[in-house]
């Protein structure tokens, strides 16, 4: 008896908008703390990224839009010209391996301290996140933001427009809002975030305002195929108590639905789940569905393979992996020949600034006698 091996889809090119990628594997965006202490790209970023340049996308760590909404430090920013030339480099690199990135626009809203971007943070409602916060002095007690003025709403709406431009001008294909992860967005849709009595707040149609404000804005900035959104239905990380998930994100969805947007991007997705496949079925265009993969567990053998190839089954489009891409600089090529995977080496490399945890990861090399692979000698597997 013969067997046949079948390709997995994973594998498969893949239409996003105009754009086309060669694989539906993307590199999810993944804050690392490599920037400069005023948000600008170091080089060592330009190499790291474009090491991973296989990547279907790669969809680059959150970008403060402006100044106060800076979270941690050395974080990136794209509100200034010196982030616009920074980036560019990265995107320069990525761009000579063939590869292919949008940027992640991220404001912290409440996630963030004085001692990391000098001013006090603002929010939909003055309630502190419920846990230290990390500073150049090491973890600190969050404050208390300042509730957000209607005036303010709108000119961080207009900054996120700013920065849309700003990274196309710093050669992204693209933009994703992040409002997921318990940051600006997430805090405005969330009731336990958002305390307000106004339009911005109370009913669901009041809640996911602004977030809809924010991505109408800019799409009509840099054109909606260039525009992707994340969310995290139920999420409960930086304290976030949503309250009425399932009244949210069906309502936000079904606002964002007719704007042409280039993807929807589920974090944590479950195929399992109703509510998953609701979303699935009311989002018109490319859905990106990140996989459950354990919070800060290790790896699975197969790097999320079998996740990755549940979700497609269950109707996403593409597949985004973090940890996996992060660890495996050559993912695409060890999923799809079922080599052994890279796990995540001390979680504290992640952020301390340096290539250790970062560029060094191993990558497989083929044999001189024929087509094979090897793990280079001393990769940690």
């Amino acid at each position: 008896m013969t067997s046949t091996t079948v390709e997995s889809r994973l594998f498969e090119p893949a239409l996003l908008g105009a754009l086309r990628l060669p694989n539906r594997l993307v590199m999810a965006p993944m804050t690392r703390n490599r920037a400069t202490t005023d948000g600008v790209p170091q080089p060592i970023m330009a190499t790291y990224y474009a090491q991973r340049a296989t990547a279907g996308l790669i969809i680059a760590e959150a970008s403060t839009p402006n100044a106060v909404g800076q979270t941690y430090p050395n974080i990136t920013a794209i509100h200034t010209d010196a982030h616009v030339a920074g980036w560019r480099r990265v995107t320069d690199a990525v761009r000579a391996e063939g590869g292919r990135m949008f940027l992640q626009l991220q404001h912290g809203g409440r996630v963030g301290h004085p001692d990391n971007s000098g001013l006090t943070p603002i929010a939909p409602s003055p309630i502190p996140l419920p846990e230290t916060i990390y500073t150049p002095a090491g973890h600190q007690d969050a404050v208390v933001p300042r509730e957000m003025t209607i005036d303010e709403i709108h000119s961080t709406v207009a900054d996120f427009a700013a920065a849309a431009r700003g990274a196309i001008d710093a050669g992204f294909e693209g933009v994703e809002v992040h409002a997921a992860n318990g940051y600006l967005l997430h805090q405005f849709l969330a009731r336990g975030t958002n305390q307000r009595t106004d339009a911005y707040g109370g009913p669901v149609a009041h809640r996911i305002r602004f977030t809809v404000e924010v991505v109408q804005a800019v799409a009509d900035a840099i054109g909606p195929e260039r525009v992707g959104v994340r969310i995290a239905p139920g999420l409960t990380v930086n304290g976030m108590e949503e309250g009425d998930t399932e009244e949210i994100y069906p309502a936000l969805i079904t606002a964002l639905a007719d704007t042409g947007l280039a993807y929807l991007h589920v974090v944590f997705a479950d195929p399992d789940q109703p509510l998953f496949q609701e979303i699935r079925t009311a989002w018109p265009s490319t859905l990106i569905a990140n996989p459950v993969l354990g919070w800060r567990k290790p790896l699975p053998a197969d790097g999320g393979k079998h996740e990755a190839e549940r979700l497609l089954a269950a109707g996403a489009d593409l597949i985004s992996l973090g940890r996996s891409f992060l660890a495996n600089p050559d993912l695409v090529e060890r999923l799809r020949i079922g080599a052994p995977i890279n796990q995540v080496r001390d979680q504290g490399l992640m952020y301390t600034g340096g290539a250790a945890g970062y560029t060094d990861y191993p990558t497989l090399a083929p044999t001189p006698a024929d087509d094979s692979v090897r793990v280079p000698e001393g990769a940690t597997v």
